[in-house]
């Protein structure tokens, strides 16, 4: 459990790490960079540690399938970015890829 705390803790530094990619213009704006690069380096620490108990095809995949999804949402929500059909039943298929891996991790250790 203390794995999955750490890497939900790593999704939110890779989600804060692309904000704040974002907001330094393509990276012009030099004060956001150095919060990026302490971002996605936590982020990946965060990974590296929960790797210990989850396998890694299942932590990867629910660290880039979150990562992805809440920086889409937030793309829209916060930045105006589009919306479409297309995009929601995208963001349904990654959350059932994400659930897909975790159950069929579950049947494996049982």
């Amino acid at each position: 459990m203390q794995s999955w705390i750490v890497l939900a803790a790593a999704i939110a530094c890779e989600v804060a790490g692309t904000i704040f990619m974002k907001f330094s213009n393509s990276l012009t704006r030099w004060i956001w960079i150095g919060p990026m690069l302490v971002a996605y380096l936590l982020a990946l620490l965060g990974l590296a540690l929960a790797l210990r108990t989850i396998e890694v095809g299942v932590a990867y995949a629910v660290w880039a399938a979150c990562g992805t999804l809440l920086i889409a949402l937030i793309g829209i929500v916060f930045f105006g970015e589009s919306l479409s059909l297309i995009k929601i039943v995208a963001m349904i298929l990654v959350i059932a890829g994400v659930i897909g891996l975790n159950l069929a991790d579950s049947a494996a250790h049982h």
